[in-house]
């Protein structure tokens, strides 16, 4: 928003930090218990942060819808229907994320359980910060803004003065209106106009929802030819440090021994007595015989 009073710059902030300390709960409890810390597990902020800031704005908008039911009630009876609208959304994504990720815990490969198990608890995290501290940081803008106060620094800006004597930089940086008045009313978002009056009307329409119709029947069936396509499997390079004398040897043995096939061992489960060379002797035609 170009008001200063009403722009959300920090609550945005806040919603990113919430994020960021979700991601640092989890890592710390995790190295506390012992989980090893693998390079795959570098990719789950981005994750916890996609997560997040989605969250972030389900419970902005449903604030904002408080807000214009509820205009003269409490902090209280505005937060507790901001929860109403928004910890259903929350609550059923993070359980979602968070079952996917500790199933996946129970696979084979180390590397993976460890990744799994790291960002499944960041989920969790993640949707408790958004359901406390992001919460207090809405009802603190909310005051901020009853004050009539400076987005950046929270200092009380003129109300109502003559906007004409000053230029459009200061107007716009130092001159707020009070926040919510009823002889100003808020005007709607421009996305929510474009939705109800462009959007929703354009993809109504009868040919459009034949056309999306054909368009997700494409869809459908490239997918399903997609999933016959679907190789199984794993590189087992993506699974190592960067740095690791393993990922060399896998390109050795891709470049050098990949058109031999798989390997084939032979184990001896007997005790066998190695000292005697016709034992030995014995062995080696076995394997000339295997060969």
């Amino acid at each position: 928003r170009l008001s200063c009073i009403r722009t959300n710059t920090w609550l945005a902030s806040c919603g990113v930090l919430s994020s960021g300390l979700a991601v640092l709960s989890s890592f710390g409890l995790m190295l506390f218990c012992g989980v090893p810390f693998v390079v795959t597990v570098a990719n789950a902020p981005f994750l916890i942060l996609g997560v997040g800031v989605d969250d972030m704005f389900i419970m902005i908008a449903s604030w904002e819808q408080s807000l214009r039911k509820k205009e003269k009630s409490s902090v209280k009876s505005l937060l507790a229907e901001t929860y109403a609208e928004a910890a259903l959304s929350v609550t059923i994504t993070t359980l979602t994320d968070v079952l996917a990720f500790f199933i996946g815990a129970w696979t084979a490969f180390p590397s993976v359980r460890s990744f799994c198990l790291y960002t499944g608890t960041a989920f969790v995290f993640c949707y408790v910060y958004t359901m406390t501290f992001f919460g207090a940081v809405l009802v603190l803008n909310h005051r901020r803004e009853q004050g009539n106060r400076h987005w950046l620094t929270c200092m009380r800006v003129d109300v109502g003065k003559d906007q004409a004597e000053s230029s459009c930089l200061y107007n716009a940086c130092c001159i707020g209106s009070c926040s919510r008045q009823p002889s100003q009313p808020e005007g709607e978002h421009p996305m929510n106009v474009f939705f109800k009056k462009y959007y929703g009307p354009f993809v109504t329409n009868k040919w459009i929802k034949v056309l999306l119709v054909l368009l997700y029947g494409a869809y459908l069936g490239g997918s399903i030819y997609g999933c016959t396509q679907i190789r199984e499997g794993i590189d087992l390079r993506n699974l190592a440090n960067d740095a690791s004398y393993v990922i060399p040897y896998y390109d050795d043995d891709e470049k050098y021994f990949s058109t031999y096939g798989p390997r084939v061992m032979v184990v001896i489960t007997e005790s066998v007595d190695y000292w005697n060379e016709s034992v030995r002797l014995g062995i080696e035609n076995c394997a000339q015989n295997l060969e």
